[in-house]
């Protein structure tokens, strides 16, 4: 089928991503700090369903500029990982955070380590009937390590990492999401979503495109080819299937990650299902964490993969229903903990409530103006992955 809209992340002459050399310029300013780390996300849609991201941290001063495209199973063009893909590398990056920090705190020599996450998420409904919902199931880490622990304190110590994740605070509990909601540069009311009690922020328009890139690596994300296949139940293979009306499919992410000599944590996303293109990104924590900054770390991540996949709600629900939405971004605020173990808090994670500011330009009415509101975040992987209670199931290789 044909791709829809063009290939901006090809044609546009910027790398992929890139640390911001002018963040003050472009205006974008970070939450004010509740937690540990506040991160202000603002996703644009660029064409079809290929997005940019900016994203800055209080708590690290980095800005970084990310981008993400769908592959054949929604008629994209694969020039970029899935939104998906963001959430399980930084996940699978702060989880390797906290293993290694209290290693560190507790005296462990860690000979080897490597990482293998799944992630699993469910579509089900009618989209006509406005009856499609996103859903998210538990996640499953397999660590392959080699050290001295027996098995009981080997499963202790990795259980007592994991909870120390600062993406701890959205899995465990059932967190609402928070919505504001402009239409043509006015604020309207929401309907279903839950109102967030704060003033609309300003629409960040075209202030994107004054971005300018910082000296670094301009390897930051690979395209590696395609994904081993497993077996997958109920997977989307077919061009265009996640656009089909009626649908009931489980979709598979992975990644794989190990740390190189270097202190980068390199990371292998693998795409089962929807099936398509495997990814190969880097992770460094800033020097605020201990780091030097030189990839984005595990919270930009995290926050940018939850903004990537609600804009594409919107672009699936618009596509579908031949609605006219030729602009949409959003302003997204995210709240962290310090990590457990690499913020020496002692502590497990925890986060607030993802607060979304939502702009729309559309000649559609008011009405039909939430309702994309409403579908979005119904049907939004990551926003399910938030208001649902979800354990990390743990599976221990020795090496």
């Amino acid at each position: 089928m044909k791709n829809i809209g063009e290939n901006i992340i090809q044609t546009s002459g910027l790398p992929p991503f890139f640390l911001l050399s002018n963040a003050d310029e472009v205006g974008i300013s970070p939450p004010p700090l509740r937690k540990g780390d506040a991160l202000r996300t603002w996703v644009r849609s660029l064409s079809g369903f290929q997005k940019e991201a900016i994203v800055r941290s209080a708590r690290t001063g980095q800005t970084w500029r990310l981008v993400s495209d769908e592959g054949p199973y929604l008629n994209g063009h694969d020039a970029a990982p899935c939104p998906l893909a963001f959430l399980t590398t930084g996940m699978i990056a702060s989880y390797m955070n906290e293993i290694l920090a209290l290693a560190e705190i507790q005296g462990i020599e860690i000979r080897k380590l490597k990482l293998i996450q799944d992630n699993y998420y469910t579509m089900k409904g009618s989209m006509p009937k406005r009856t499609m919902v996103g859903g998210a199931e538990p996640v499953e880490l397999q660590v392959e390590i080699d050290c001295d622990l027996n098995e009981p304190d080997l499963r202790k110590f990795l259980m007592n990492a994991i909870h120390a994740s600062p993406l701890n605070g959205l899995m465990r509990g059932q967190l609402e999401s928070l919505f504001k909601l402009g239409k043509n540069g006015k604020e309207i009311t929401t309907a279903k979503v839950a109102e967030l009690e704060a003033p609309l922020y300003s629409d960040p328009g075209d202030h994107f495109s004054k971005a300018k890139v910082q000296g670094g690596d301009s390897k930051l994300i690979e395209a590696v080819g395609l994904t081993p296949k497993k077996e997958v139940v109920r997977g989307t293979v077919a061009g265009g299937s996640s656009l089909s009306d009626e649908q009931n499919r489980r979709l598979n992410i992975g990644a794989v990650a190990v740390l190189r000599e270097d202190g980068i944590k390199e990371i292998q996303q693998m795409q089962y299902s929807p099936y398509g293109t495997s990814f190969r990104f880097l992770s460094e924590e800033s020097p605020a964490n201990g780091g030097q900054g030189r990839a984005p770390d595990a919270n930009t991540y995290i926050s940018a993969g939850i903004g990537f996949c609600f804009m594409t709600q919107f672009g699936r629900f618009v596509s579908m229903l031949k609605l006219g939405l030729p602009e949409y971004r959003i302003v997204q605020d995210t709240h962290f903990s310090l990590g457990g173990a690499s913020g020496a808090t002692g502590k497990a994670g925890e986060a607030d409530p993802v607060e979304t500011h939502v702009y729309l330009q559309t000649s559609e009415s008011d009405e039909m103006a939430r309702e994309m509101l409403d579908i979005s975040e119904q049907t939004c992987f990551l926003h399910a992955f938030c208001r649902t209670d979800l354990k990390t199931k743990l599976k221990i290789v020795r090496l």
